[in-house]
């Protein structure tokens, strides 16, 4: 696949399909919509490609940024895998936020993209202010000689899938939701830490990590993981919180790794949630968060074995 991160990169001489969106979270509403693009380029002979903003057009217009729900990498991984020949990832910038819907289509979709055939969502905006949306990019279609395709909102149960409900499940500790409207585990990824040694002294040492202030944090409490080490994945369970029976913390990721004995201090790991235990509570002292513990990881080593 290959990336472009700037409009000025951008140098092809084929025309394309193109996805567009925020495809924030790479969920399963978003990838519908890839996989209905990559079917049309397939029939019709052109190039997949797929169209985003590499920082949330939000930060630039609110101020406010907005957390992630998949790293960078893992979307760019997700999308080569899926069979994206181009990812157009540039930046949101003051100019793009001042393009006329006609400008933004002509300018970046058909000159810098060379579009024949447009995907989005039914609420799909773009151009200032947002002034444009589905009719009156139907009509563009239609006056400038490319097909769009605009896709229903999917959803999972009574649920729209949408990241803001992704990750409003993440903030409750729901990852069995979170993990069902991506399409996959919730993922939080970081270097391993020396910590205070505490769970080590219990017989129950964990990998520690801090919580990625880019991502939405999950909530406190003690969560089912699978835990990946130098690209091998072993079964785990994780709490994430501030300790509070043995003292004021800052929060942060423990994972306890079954059957895990290396030491492994400065490696990255990644965190994959699969549901939550229990939330985090305050023990009476360290004789009943022990015996605590010991219960989590037995009820976590059941539901791995249920798991398979």
């Amino acid at each position: 696949m290959i990336i472009f991160n700037s409009l000025d990169e951008i140098n092809i001489e084929e025309n394309t399909a193109v996805a567009l969106g925020n495809f924030d979270g790479l969920h399963t509403g978003h990838m519908h919509l890839i996989g209905s693009m990559l079917q049309t380029a397939k029939e019709k002979g052109i190039a997949p490609a797929v169209f985003t903003f590499s920082n949330h057009p939000s930060a630039l217009i609110t101020g406010e940024k907005v957390p992630e729900i998949i790293y960078a990498e893992d979307k760019a991984k997700i999308l080569e895998e899926a069979g994206v020949k181009y990812l157009f990832n540039i930046p949101f910038t003051k100019e793009i936020m001042g393009m006329s819907p006609e400008e933004y289509v002509k300018k970046l979709l058909l000159e810098s993209f060379r579009m024949k055939d447009a995907f989005c969502g039914f609420n799909y905006r773009f151009g200032a202010k947002a002034a444009g949306d589905t009719e009156l990019f139907t009509k563009l279609s239609k006056e400038l000689g490319f097909d769009l395709h605009v896709m229903d909102a999917v959803k999972s149960g009574d649920r729209v899938v949408s990241s803001t409900v992704i990750r409003a499940a993440v903030m409750d500790g729901d990852m069995k939701s979170a993990a069902e409207l991506l399409g996959r585990p919730y993922v939080i990824k970081g270097t391993v830490q020396e910590g205070n040694r505490i769970g080590r002294t219990i017989g129950f040492p964990t990998c520690n990590i801090s919580v990625d202030e880019g991502m939405v944090a999950p909530a406190n409490g003690v969560y089912l993981t699978l835990c990946a080490v130098d690209g091998e994945v072993h079964r785990s369970i994780t709490n994430v919180g501030v300790k509070p029976t043995i003292g004021e913390y800052e929060k942060n990721i423990e994972t306890n790794i079954f059957d895990f004995d290396r030491q492994i201090y400065g490696t990255e790991i990644e965190v994959r949630f699969l549901d939550r235990i229990r939330s985090e509570r305050k023990f009476a002292g360290i004789d009943e968060l022990k015996a605590q513990i010991g219960r989590d990881c037995e009820e976590a080593r059941r539901l791995h074995s249920a798991r398979g």
